[in-house]
């Protein structure tokens, strides 16, 4: 009992430390704040605790939880009190959020908590919520109703939504350690803290680290179920679809698709009782038609879910890339030369480029704004190669159940990336974050293919990379060429596309030739 009671007594004195420090400052009655912050950090640094003695982890641990934590909550704190002062003067920075999706849910969910109706309301189309599904509302409406009554706390809402993206962190190290042992842990659980979208998403009040949660969860779930075959584990798993459910059901379909497959995939024997395909098909068929059904919206079909959900689909993805091309002057451009049916082609594959790092640096926005799109540039920018280049580690995998797994992992993550740019269009904000929700399958294969790549010293990663760095140099001079004003020669976007796409194909061809020849040497 030593060692609990010794965690207790220093969790009450860090919870009860930080919530009067952040109570004195949120303009609030100080001990409300303090009441109410505490009963935040005290549950939340409680269960982080309690994951990390669960797996007898080392202080490595500890520091990827405690950079997960601080950093989100740090983050929010930090931009809540820059963007009202050096911001956009617009009714979004003014009032401190980085997005407006958190704005909107933030003040609806504050609504809802003061009022005498229900807190089920939120999930009532006809009340007027405009989150989509009503999950995200009813939490945050809970926090507000219970621990702040008094007085409109976002702090309070932000340190909710840090401390579940720090637990998700956790859990997904731990599934990352079942699955693939320590190594693969570390770097799973080291991606998932430091991620830039993921630490602006955590610093908000949007549903995305909610997923995250959901998802590692259930991946450790199947994980342990897989490793020990407890019938606690179903229990896990459920609930984790069941709270991903009231966030996104489309995303909980998606997540148990892509674990479904994965788990048979690293099966013994790949076996299918009917029973699983009959379950498997009953679930993806209700989540399906749910979803039809929640955005028909003014799309109703008289044939049905299914169609409303395609006619969804179809608008949502033509009217984004409609936006993306009015506010873009050479996207306009680009569309006069263009066909017209590959508008979307064009939209799409450039949805998977952004947020662009060239034109973050390049914007002349305000600071905090172009701050922001920098550091999510430079996260995406290091993830997207290893993304792309994971196909090579995967394929070279000698264990055929582990490799088919990779190669399910690999096909999944690209399809939602591609989908994500497909239903966001050329969006810089929504699309990255749509993205983010299946974070998990992304970090374990970043992870998956840094270690590989370290352990054979593959050169093709350092290629991968080299051309990369070619995009950037070149698009860098083109948004420096646009906005900047140097007098540097004029070279078009047309002409930029056809520079990088000839490197490239030389880069690689120049690549292969040398690798034969020195296997051919070595034999």
């Amino acid at each position: 009992m030593k060692p609990y009671l010794r965690d207790l007594a220093w969790l009450v004195s860090i919870s009860l430390g930080l919530g009067l420090l952040l109570s004195l400052f949120d303009g609030g009655i100080w001990w409300k704040g303090w009441l109410a912050y505490t009963a935040l950090f005290l549950p939340g640094l409680a269960i982080l605790t309690a994951l990390w003695h669960a797996e007898k982890a080392s202080r490595k641990l500890s520091w990827i939880l405690l950079a997960a934590l601080f950093l989100r909550f740090g983050m929010g704190l930090f931009f809540s009190w820059a963007l009202p002062i050096y911001g956009n003067d617009s009714e979004v920075h003014n009032a401190g959020y980085i997005f407006r999706d958190a704005s909107t849910y933030d003040a609806q969910s504050w609504d809802l908590a003061t009022s005498s109706d229900p807190l089920w309301k939120a999930f009532d189309k006809s009340y007027g919520i405009e989150e989509q599904y009503g999950g995200l509302t009813f939490s945050i409406s809970l926090v507000y109703r219970f621990l702040s009554p008094d007085i409109h706390r976002p702090w309070l809402t932000i340190l909710f939504s840090a401390l579940v993206g720090a637990i998700g962190v956790a859990l997904a190290w731990k599934g990352a350690r079942l699955v693939w042992g320590e190594h693969m842990s570390w770097a799973v659980g080291w991606i998932m803290a430091l991620y830039p979208e993921s630490l602006l998403a955590g610093a908000s009040q949007i549903r995305e680290p909610f997923l995250i949660l959901f998802i590692a969860a259930a991946f450790w779930s199947l994980a342990d179920w897989q490793a020990s075959r407890r019938r606690m584990a179903w229990v896990w798993l459920v609930a984790s679809l069941l709270g991903a459910l009231l966030f996104s059901p489309g995303v909980a379909v998606v997540v148990l698709v892509v674990l479904g497959v994965w788990a048979w995939l690293r099966g013994k024997e790949y076996r299918l009782r009917w029973w699983w395909v009959a379950g498997a098909v009953v679930i993806v068929v209700a989540g399906i038609i749910f979803l039809g059904v929640l955005v028909g919206g003014t799309l109703q079909s008289p044939d049905g879910p299914l169609a409303n959900l395609v006619n969804w689909l179809r608008y949502s993805a033509m009217y984004n890339a409609y936006l993306t091309e009015l506010n873009s002057g050479w996207i306009q451009t680009i569309f006069e030369t263009l066909p017209e049916w590959l508008h979307l082609p064009f939209i799409t594959a450039y949805g998977v480029a952004q947020p662009v790092l060239p034109a973050a640096i390049a914007d002349p926005a305000v600071w905090p704004s172009r701050a922001m799109g920098i550091l999510r540039g430079l996260g995406w920018y290091a993830l997207l190669p290893l993304l792309i280049y994971g196909l090579r580690p995967v394929l070279k995998t000698v264990e055929k159940r582990e490799r088919m797994a990779w190669l399910w992992l690999w096909l999944a993550s690209w399809t939602w990336i591609i989908l994500c740019s497909f239903r966001a269009g050329g969006d810089q904000w929504d699309n990255p974050r749509y993205r983010l929700m299946l974070m998990m399958f992304q970090a374990a294969l970043a992870a998956y293919t840094m270690l590989w790549a370290r352990q054979t010293r593959d050169r093709w990663l350092g290629r991968v990379l080299a051309v990369e760095g070619l995009f950037l140099v070149l698009l860098g001079y083109w948004y420096a060429d646009r906005y900047t004003g140097w007098p540097i020669p004029h070279i078009s976007l047309p002409i930029v596309a056809a520079i990088f796409l000839v490197s490239t194909l030389a880069f690689g061809a120049a690549g292969w030739i040398w690798d034969r020849r020195a296997d051919h040497s070595r034999h």
